[in-house]
């Protein structure tokens, strides 16, 4: 039983981030880039090509992206990639700014005092980036320091107000607590529908075929209904944990 209540807390959590990114890009429309001339300069040194290398940072920060973040990454792509004239061509952009991005934190106050810049005049948009990228640091459970610093560097470059950028992570920080998992090593094993003694090929294998058959990506593409992606999204992070629970478990 609480194995299932914890399910349902966690899909409401991360179904928020879900939607929340619809909500940040929401005043970006196909209308105001239908002369925007799509080449990696250019997307790469635009608003969205700047926030998709503030996201690689923080996604990256704690030294890998879990398979949830890849999953909001992806689904944040589609949504960039639609507004512009050339989605198929944006999309391969962005996921090289991504990519190019993700390992280098050097330049991480330089980028956000850029993005800062362009968006100088919308307090709003730079608030709400801001409050996607802390919620996106929260996506494996905790923040690590090294997110905390990433994100403390990026508030500082966008001179944010200390007190909104605690509101917001507390906020954040104390719906995790909540919803802590209380799951077992024999919990993992049948989340993954597989054996103790199974070897780690097996458990990949089937790790890999949940992820697929949950995607967020590939159920948002059959118009599977919101409360359906909402549980597909709690899924994936049941069954990711459970992964990452019996891999630490053999060494």
């Amino acid at each position: 039983m609480s194995n299932i209540i914890f399910l349902a807390l966690l899909g409401a959590v991360f179904y928020y981030i879900f939607k929340s990114y619809g909500r940040y890009t929401a005043e970006y429309s196909q209308e105001a880039f239908k002369d925007f001339s799509v080449s990696y300069e250019s997307l790469k040194n635009s608003d969205l090509g700047l926030f998709v290398a503030l996201v690689a940072k923080v996604a990256k920060a704690d030294g890998h992206v879990d398979a949830l973040e890849a999953q909001l990454v992806g689904i944040m792509f589609d949504d960039i990639a639609k507004v512009f004239p050339e989605p198929q061509k944006t999309k391969e952009y962005l996921k090289r700014i991504f990519n190019e991005e993700k390992d280098n934190l050097d330049n991480a106050e330089q980028i956000a005092q850029a993005l800062a810049r362009a968006l100088q005049r919308n307090k709003a948009q730079q608030e709400q980036f801001m409050g996607f990228l802390i919620q996106l640091a929260f996506a494996d459970g905790e923040v690590t320091q090294s997110e905390e610093n990433i994100l403390a560097t990026i508030a500082e470059a966008f001179a944010f107000d200390p007190q909104k950028y605690h509101a917001l992570f507390d906020q954040f920080e104390a719906m995790m607590k909540n919803i802590h998992p209380q799951a077992t090593l024999d919990d993992a094993y049948k989340i993954l529908g597989i054996d103790k003694n199974d070897d780690i090929a097996t458990v990949k294998k089937a790790y890999r075929k949940l992820v697929r058959q949950y995607h967020p990506d590939i159920i948002k593409s059959q118009g599977k209904s919101e409360a359906y992606i909402k549980e597909a999204t709690a899924k994936t992070q049941e069954i990711n944990q459970a992964y990452e629970m019996i891999k630490k478990s053999r060494g």
